[in-house]
């Protein structure tokens, strides 16, 4: 079974809008190195001060692991992300007659 992230990052999202124009290469290498991991499904949503991000991941154990090196985490703040702890949340996907 598979679960479903959401993150919610404080931080500078004038900068990480930026970012996502500016530094697209190394958004790639970080596509590449989660679908490794076992990142099934990613995206970005901006908020008034925070960025979410929506994934689907074959662990919660692979997702923590990716997400706890220090490296993404560098990366994160370079583009705008606050040192303050995300809100995480993880939960079980499930299938349902009115998914889409």
């Amino acid at each position: 079974m598979t679960v479903l992230v959401i993150a919610k990052l404080q931080g500078d999202t004038v900068k990480f809008r930026q970012a996502l124009a500016d530094r697209g290469d190394e958004f790639a290498k970080i596509v590449e190195a989660s679908r490794s991991a076992g990142a099934i499904h990613h995206r970005f949503g901006i908020g008034d001060g925070f960025v979410l991000v929506q994934d689907e991941w074959d662990s919660a154990e692979h997702f923590q692991q990716f997400f706890a090196d220090p490296s993404l985490q560098a990366f994160i703040a370079s583009v705008g992300g606050a040192p303050a702890p995300p809100e995480v949340i993880v939960a079980d996907a499930v299938n349902s007659a009115d998914q889409f």
